[in-house]
Order: structure tokens, then sequence, then C-alpha cells
């Protein structure tokens, strides 16, 4: 612990001492005006001698910088995370991560290392870094109670006094991100800053799928409800046959995963009362999976019914986040329906599960996104991503080199730099379509192509930013259907479409720090372990698994949660804003 204390002591007062520098550079004296009759070339030319000369002198400002760039070459090491692609490239040494480094040393001269953290359990590992001192200079999560935890015992820096002596060196982070999202995790009352967030382009959420030829092949209208959707289940479940011939025993006519809260978000939501107020989405909004909400549990009660009716994937709850089982049942044509990201059977190319459909079964094999679950006033209450929420980057204490972090920032702020790594050169990773001028994404055939990406458009490495953004924002919207190599750009629009009806974008408060979500005990644990304990129960006993497991979670840290939520709410916000 005094390490720890002791590390970020180092990095703060590194940084204080900082923020008392400026630039020495002084702007050359103004010579006097000549005479109307003289000439004034030997004159100009000598006032722009003395001004180089001057500034020459003056040399590197305190930061060890000049004209923008370190004079002495600085390391940093940067977390990137590690998809383990089946067939990809090597995550922290490859063609884009080369060009990182070969960029970042021009332009800033500052060696960078890449560190890879296994996306999957990212979490964990993180935290695993953090305890053991060895984390990248530059890191970055999905789970800010990590970062608050650590930053409690001093093992994070303040990125407040950081900004507020360099936002010189950051143009393009503050113009991309805007001072809201800067701050979004500033503390009103500590004034600390210990992440910065990451800003999505695109805030379509979750989408529910089905099979469209399936739905052809039985004559079934696209269902509109809950009713239809649970009529098109039970048709694929006595129809395998006619869907799957000798393959009828594999039928799955709504797969369903391990991550019950996130994987049945469309139908939890639209049990939700969709004029919720965003003070109750926020007390309730822990997390993303909904746990509290009031609606999810007779949500999970009608997943638990299809689930007796032999409508759901009987295995999911013994599969891991990084098991490919489900995967791999969806892509070899054996399930119905699912509910994911809202472009998930589009990602990874040829490799994509639409792609693989095709492959397999012809181009009108294909999951089409839907609108089917309604809510309580006939709509389809939704949720999208807000424009922050994403990853949050933040420096741990035992980086001792935090201008040059921020020089990495900025350089991924860059939108030039950043749409190089999403579409890469034109001919290789993109083509332009000759009717529309849209950008139209394609992954080499190769997986092992130096320019593949590991994760689709390099969002691992654009890490300040989520979703396609080209430096025109036009061309960026026209592309966005056409992002996804080796599918049908009208599959995506309709997805994007389908995402957006009654869509809401939730407010996303700055209320400071809630210091119970660092002091639950495993809440995300016990919040899984409860869904999936409650899809599988019989429907006699779902009320009392539910309760049981809604219990344990409250005691072990969740009330104490929603009830300093509420009152962090109450303290920032007047009644008229509720």
């Amino acid at each position: 612990m005094k390490k720890k204390v002791l590390s970020f002591m180092l990095a703060a007062s590194m940084i204080f001492s900082l923020a008392a520098c400026g630039s020495t550079d002084q702007p050359a004296t103004e010579p006097a005006a000549p005479a109307a009759t003289e000439d004034t070339t030997s004159t100009d030319t000598a006032a722009a001698e003395e001004t180089t000369e001057t500034t020459e002198a003056a040399g590197p400002d305190e930061r060890g910088m000049q004209d923008g760039k370190f004079v002495d070459t600085r390391h940093i090491r940067v977390e990137l995370y590690d998809r383990n692609v089946d067939g990809g490239t090597e995550a922290g040494d490859n063609a884009w991560t080369k060009w990182i480094q070969e960029q970042m040393l021009d332009r800033y001269n500052v060696e960078v290392e890449f560190v890879t953290v296994p996306r999957w359990t990212e979490g964990d590992d993180i935290n695993n870094l953090l305890a053991s001192q060895t984390a990248p200079d530059i890191c970055y999560t999905y789970n800010y109670s990590a970062i608050q935890t650590y930053a409690d015992m001093g093992g994070v820096i303040d990125l407040a006094p950081l900004l507020e002596e360099n936002k010189d060196l950051v143009p393009s982070m503050f113009e991309w991100l805007g001072d809201d999202v800067v701050y979004q995790d500033l503390d009103p009352n500590k004034g600390t800053l210990w992440a910065i967030e990451g800003k999505r382009n695109e805030i379509c959420r979750i989408n529910t799928f089905i099979r469209q030829d399936w739905l052809d092949t039985l004559g079934l209208d696209t269902p509109t409800n809950k009713q239809e959707f649970e009529d098109c289940l039970i048709a694929f479940k006595d129809n395998a046959d006619t869907l799957l011939g000798a393959d009828a025993s594999k039928m799955v006519p709504l797969s369903i995963s391990y991550d019950v809260g996130w994987r049945a978000a469309t139908l939890i939501e639209s049990f939700m009362d969709p004029n919720i107020s965003d003070k109750e989405y926020y007390v309730n909004g822990y997390d993303s999976r909904a746990f509290t909400q009031n609606g999810t549990k007779e949500a999970i009660r009608l997943l638990n019914h299809w689930y007796n009716e032999g409508l759901v994937w009987k295995d999911f709850a013994v599969h891991t986040a990084d098991d490919t089982t489900e995967d791999d049942m969806i892509k070899a044509g054996f399930v119905g329906a699912f509910i994911h990201n809202y472009d998930y059977p589009f990602r990874n190319g040829k490799d994509s599960i639409n792609a693989t459909l095709a492959a397999q079964f012809g181009d009108d094999a294909k999951f089409v996104a839907i609108n089917t679950f309604e809510d309580k006033n006939g709509g389809y209450n939704k949720y999208t991503y807000s424009n922050t929420g994403d990853r949050k980057v933040f420096f741990p204490a035992t980086n001792e080199e935090p201008i040059a972090s921020l020089c990495y920032l900025e350089f991924m702020s860059d939108p030039e730099v950043v749409q190089y790594l999403q579409i890469g050169d034109e001919g290789v990773l993109h083509t332009v379509d000759s009717a529309s001028g849209a950008i139209v994404l394609q992954q080499p055939d190769d997986a092992h192509h130096d320019w593949f990406q590991n994760s689709g458009k390099n969002i691992d490495m654009t890490i300040n930013c989520n979703g396609l953004r080209l430096t025109d924002p036009e061309l960026t919207k026209l592309s966005l259907a056409y992002s996804y190599s080796d599918v049908n750009p009208d599959d995506v629009k309709n997805a994007i479409e389908v995402a957006m009806v009654d869509a809401k974008t939730p407010k996303t408060p700055s209320v400071g720090d809630i210091q119970a979500e660092t002091e639950g005990t495993d809440l995300d644990g016990k919040r899984d372990q409860t869904f999936d304990k409650a899809v599988v129960a019989s429907e006699a006993d779902f009320d009392s698994v539910w309760d049981q497991g809604m219990d344990e979670y409250l005691a072990a840290g969740g009330q104490a949660i929603i009830d300093e939520r509420t009152e962090a709410w109450d303290a920032t916000y007047s009644s008229d804003n509720l």
C-alpha cells in the first residue's frame, strides 16, 4: 500500500510541477517603423532572422518539447485488447501497430509499446496489472468501479490538473469529445478526474434478429409483438424437420447466452415503463444489464416460460464469455432468432454470421432485425447508448510519462488518424461506391493479411472513438451501411432503422463517484447467476429463485448503490429537473 501511495505522490508531484510551467518562448521585439522612402526588405529580413534566432535560443519548453515534439525520445506502454481472432494477426504486433508506432515516433518522438490484454477477461486482467503495479501507462476499461477502487488507493493519476496545464497539447481531443465528455467523470465536489470517457459515434445498441428465410419457408409474417414472436418460435420448433432435415435435433428456436441481462435487453426494456424518469433509470442503472429496473423480473418470467416450453437454447448457462459454441451454432444454421448488438450478424467480413449463412445456404439465408417486443403503450421502448459511456481511459500512478501519454490521446483523436485506422488504403480495405460515393469496407480475403483488422474498424485501437468516424460527417452517415464487408448494405440500413424506433438516449448525469460501487461483493457474478437460475428454473419455482437472488444481490451491496445514487442525484439536480 505504501508503495502505491508513494507512486501516486511522485506522479502527482510531477504533474503539479508541470502546472507551474509554461512556454519560455518570447516574441521578438518589433522593429521601429522605417522611413517611408526606405527600402524595407533588409529590415524585414533582419527581423525574421532575429525571431528565428530568439526561438532557437529559447530551446525546448519545460515539458521537454519544441515545436510540439519531445527533444528527447520518450517511451510509453499502451493497453490493447486481444480478441484471439481465429486466423487473425498478432494483436500487439501487426501492420496497424507498426503504423501507429512509426507515426507517434515521427510526430512526437514517442516510442509506443503495446501491452495486450484478453478482451473478455479485461476487467480481471486490469485489476491484476494495477495490483502488481505493472499496468501500461495508458489503460482503458469498461469497468469504471475498478478505476475508482484503485484511485482511492492512490493508484491512478488525477487527470484534471494534467489537462488544465496541458490543454494546448490536445486540441483534437477536446474538439472530438467536447468538454462535456472529457469531464463526464469529474467529481463535482472533489474536482478529481480519474478517467476520460470514450465517445460513441454510433449509438444504436441492441436488436432482435430472426431468420428471414425460415419465415419465408414456413409462410410466416414478420412478428410484430410478443405473442407473434412466440408463435414463430413454436413454428420453428414444430417444423425442425422441414427447416433442418437430418439436423432437426439441433434446432434452437431462440438462442440466449450466459449474459442474459445483455442478451435479453430488447425484451427487458419492453417491460419497463416507457415514461420512466431519468432519475429512476439512473438510480437502478448501476450497470447495463437492468437487473434492478422495474419490469425486468416480468421479462425474465416470460423468458423462463419459453425455456420451459423448449424454445430457448437449453445449454446456454454452461458456456462462458470466450466460448464460441453459440456463434458456431448460429453460423451452422441451427438457430431461428437471437438478441444481440445491433450489428452483430454483419461483423467480421466473410466470417460474419450472415456471410457464413449465405455461403452455405444461399443469399436468402440471413438474419434480419425486427421490432417485436411491444411495451405497455404499444410502442417498442428501448435504449440507445449515450455518446459517452464507452471505454474509460486512465493513467495508472506508475505512469512516468503522463504528457507523452496525453500526446497519444491527441493522436488517437486526430480525425485523419481515426479514418485511416478504420478504413485503411483504398483498394486494400475499402473501395468507393461509384454511384453514391460511400466508403465500402472490405476485409482482406486472407485473415493473415498484414492489414487484417482483428476488431471491426479497429475499435480496439481507436480507444476514445467507438463507431465509424470519417473526416467528413456526411460521408460517415452515408457510408455506415457500407462499413461491413460481405453483407448486404440494405440489411445494415434496416438494422439501424429498427434499433432507433422509439429509442431513448439515457441521461448521463455527472454526480461524482459512487463509493458503494467499489464496495459490492461480486455483484456482477450474483446478478448473472440469478438471471441464469431464474431462466432455467421450473415455472413454479421462478418467483422464489428470482427473489432469493435479488435479496442476496441487494444485501451484497446493490441496495447501498441504489441508496447512494439516489442521494447523489438529489444533491445534484433540483426537483425541476426530474
